[in-house]
């Protein structure tokens, strides 16, 4: 009797541990940040992350659905399990590492300030008082600008997605914006809606802002997805997934060091 229930224990546990495999893993992405995430013209997601992301999944033989929302909820949707993991172009940082766990890096970019070509910007930033620089909200660069810049006079203005911040600098109700450098470059100053505008300043590269590099958010805790994604990463780097996806966005090396 004692040998049929354990088997059946057993067999209940095994039963569970498939089905949780078979669960797809609910990915949280920010779908307006182009090169790395952006709606295309017949409304599906495209960008780097979402390709590395599909690439991720099909490395660990595992179905992912994708949920978009603004970059400011994927952290509370983490944390409350309305998603698996997060997607999107999220700096690794010891502040976050406080609510959520990360992998290793997937790709490495600086921060840049971008202004009208020709301003000149040194190092210390004082050229920006009395400026306004939009930064996108709950981002490392908002946070960055909030300690660092707002006390030097500097007017910061938030905003809920990045593309938002290029109409307005367009507009002239901007004088600039503080961001990721990769899609600075090549979602804004190489297309025409970037005419004009220039990285100005210094490379921002503090880590207790900018952090480790990019990482893949999972629940804190959650060790074996992370690890799971870190083969992961390990595999396409190694067979050359990874690159033929950098190929697609970017004319050098996204990954760094």
């Amino acid at each position: 009797m004692k040998k049929t229930l354990c088997l059946g224990l057993a067999l209940a546990v095994c039963v569970t541990s498939a089905l949780a495999e078979d669960k797809p893993l609910r990915i949280g992405i920010e779908a307006a940040y182009p090169p790395f995430a952006f709606k295309t013209s017949d409304g599906s997601i495209g960008g780097f992350d979402y390709d590395i992301g599909n690439a991720l999944c099909a490395q660990m033989q595992t179905k992912c659905v994708w949920v978009e929302q603004e970059f400011d909820g994927l952290i509370p949707s983490l944390k409350v399990r309305k998603i698996d993991a997060v997607i999107s172009s999220m700096l690794i940082t010891e502040e976050r590492k406080r609510s959520v766990m990360f992998t290793d890096k997937y790709y490495a970019s600086p921060a840049r300030l971008v202004m009208k070509a020709g301003t000149s910007v040194d190092d210390d930033f004082n050229q920006l008082k009395g400026k306004r620089i939009g930064v996108q909200r709950g981002t490392s660069q908002d946070r960055y600008a909030t300690d660092k810049l707002q006390p030097l006079g500097t007017e910061i203005v938030r905003y809920g997605s990045q593309s938002e911040i290029y109409l307005d600098m367009q507009s002239d109700r901007l004088d600039g914006t503080i961001a990721n450098a990769a899609p600075l470059q090549e979602g804004f100053l190489k297309t025409p809606q970037g005419q004009g505008f220039a990285f100005v300043g210094p490379e921002l590269r503090n880590k207790e802002y900018f952090g480790e590099g990019t990482g893949i958010a999972v629940s804190k805790g959650n060790t074996e997805l992370a690890q799971r994604f870190n083969t992961a990463i390990k595999a396409l780097r190694a067979d050359g997934t990874y690159q033929q996806v950098e190929k697609k966005y970017f004319d050098y090396n996204i990954y760094g060091d």
